[in-house]
């Protein structure tokens, strides 16, 4: 014994329901893959991706890890990144981070943790870049929200400024970069108003959001 029957049975009855109410979901499902969007989002188990916007399995490509960071040097990532979007064509990349994150409360606090601390650092950075409008908070849960959302504006900057991403907007490929977050308190996604279309729209509308934080 696993210790691990339980799961296999709620995979029976996920089949059994789903089934029920879409006799063919698995036949189509196994023909073709062909999502529109593509997620880059937290390790968090509390963040649900399909989930949380109420899609099925096969309507959204998915990359996770711990507080949603993009950076040149995870081909993990790019390579999620270049195949979503070079190969099956993804409409939408969304960046979506949430508050409560347990690696920007890291970040914010210096905490040692291991192994980790070095991918963390990546948010102490945006950490440090941002300190004139996180210093402004008004305590310490309101300035660890505002990193949350400002690591994810610098990742969605990040995988605009991709040659992935560069090389798709200059063939005219349709392709838009959002960044949002969610609320594990109340389930709810927030847009935080950065949503890319072409590189300059980006060079536009990057400063733009930046400036509402700092008012």
């Amino acid at each position: 014994m696993s210790g691990l029957e339980h799961l296999i049975e709620n995979n029976r009855k996920w089949v059994a329901g789903i089934t029920a109410e879409r006799p063919s979901f698995f036949s189509e499902l196994g023909k073709q893959h062909t999502p529109k969007y593509l997620w880059i989002g937290c390790a968090d188990s509390r963040v649900p991706a399909n989930e949380i916007v109420g899609l099925l399995p096969g309507e959204m490509f998915v990359h996770r890890n711990v507080a949603n960071i993009v950076i040149p040097t995870d081909l993990n990532c790019l390579s999620v990144l270049q195949y979503a979007i070079d190969v099956l064509n993804v409409e939408h990349v969304i960046v979506c981070g949430h508050y409560g994150c347990g690696g920007v409360l890291a970040a914010y606090n210096n905490l040692r943790l291991g192994l980790i601390d070095n991918w963390l650092r990546h948010v102490q950075d945006v950490r440090d870049h941002h300190h004139d409008i996180i210093d402004k908070a008004e305590d310490e849960v309101t300035a660890r929200a505002k990193l949350a959302e400002l690591n994810v504006i610098e990742q969605v900057k990040h995988v605009c400024q991709t040659n992935i991403v560069q090389d798709a907007w200059q063939r005219r490929q349709q392709l838009r970069v959002h960044g949002w977050i969610y609320g594990i308190n109340d389930g709810l996604i927030h847009d935080l108003g950065f949503s890319v279309q072409s590189s300059t729209d980006f060079d536009t509308t990057y400063p733009e959001v930046l400036e509402r934080y700092r008012d």
